[in-house]
């Protein structure tokens, strides 16, 4: 037991295996909690044990139903407040809202800042996530937030699929360089940018590569994939510039619309994604997709926050 008193780990529905994996690797059992539904749709949440003076982290990714989880973890998290819990952190390891961080027309809210309100509101005394979509919605909150890096478990995966000779490290956009860049480093690997650009109104978008991919094995790396439009257009290319083999590594598989069909349908040869949020059961059964857990890089922090020790020494590999 820390100064912030016993530890204890509760789940919304969001992801629960998620939540008993991370159980697992620190030898705890899930601290009991109703979370349901009401007839009429309004959420249900009760906690099943006195949490009065303990530490208590939440495990609930913001994913879809977006609405629905974010309610779910505001609830729990008041739920936990009232109960007198000692100290609370949010497990968000998926931040959904992230990709509305700024206003880039007139008139929109910033929902990822909205969010962080409520979190914060709810009771959360910090916040623990994996890979956010822009790091600087960590400002957004008045409370301590750790932004853990799927590196750490990501890595090994790439290194396996070829030498550093034969690797090109691909970033989909000019938006994620640096990431890719941060991986082409560790791994002693080369980079590829893919440029997009529309070079009139209504016209097709047009992608180059940036860098050399001729026989090389790609590795296009991203922090999530969502409809995968973009990630599959981008395979296409590197295909016509003569990569080898063509790889995906995105943490966060988000995989709605069309998504797993055009997957199915790509130039990839694997597509690498983490358990941040639970796969369709669509996904599971697309043969492209393969899954690597978190939940040992998500312990290490939780147990790291509890015993007082440094986060830090997780955020790189």
């Amino acid at each position: 037991m820390s100064g912030h008193g016993e530890l204890k780990i509760l789940t919304g529905s969001a992801n629960p295996k998620l939540a008993e994996a991370i159980c697992e690797h620190l030898g705890c059992n899930l601290t009991p909690a109703i979370v349901g539904t009401f007839s009429d749709g309004e959420i249900r949440v009760e906690v099943g044990a006195n949490v009065r003076g303990d530490d208590v982290f939440v495990v609930q990714p913001t994913c879809h139903p977006v609405n629905h989880n974010l309610m779910e973890l505001c609830l729990i998290l008041d739920a936990l407040k009232r109960a007198s819990a000692n100290r609370v952190t949010a497990v968000v390891p998926y931040y959904g809202y992230a990709r509305q961080d700024r206003k880039v027309v007139p008139r929109v809210p910033i929902s990822a800042k909205m969010v962080a309100d409520f979190i914060s509101v709810a009771g959360a005394h910090r916040l623990l996530t994996v890979d956010l979509h822009a790091g600087q919605i960590q400002g957004f909150f008045d409370v301590p937030v750790d932004n853990l890096y799927a590196a750490q478990v990501v890595l090994e995966y790439v290194k396996s699929i070829g030498s550093p000779e034969d690797l090109v490290i691909v970033s989909p956009d000019a938006g994620g360089t640096e990431r890719a860049r941060a991986y082409a480093k560790r791994l002693g690997a080369s980079l590829a940018i893919i440029d997009k650009r529309r070079d009139a109104p209504n016209q097709a978008q047009a992608m180059r590569v940036i860098g050399d991919v001729q026989d090389k094995i790609a590795v296009v790396l991203d922090d999530m994939v969502d409809t995968a439009g973009t990630m599959v257009a981008g395979a296409e290319v590197l295909a016509q510039k003569g990569a080898r083999e063509i790889y995906a590594c995105a943490t966060h598989p988000l995989l709605s619309g069309p998504a797993i069909e055009r997957l199915s349908q790509s130039a990839f040869s694997k597509i690498l994604v983490t358990d941040t949020v639970p796969l369709r059961p669509e996904a599971q059964a697309c043969e492209k997709i393969e899954v690597i857990s978190v939940a040992s890089l998500l312990a290490k922090a939780i147990h790291n926050i509890h015993t007082e020790s440094s986060v830090s020494v997780l955020f790189t590999p």
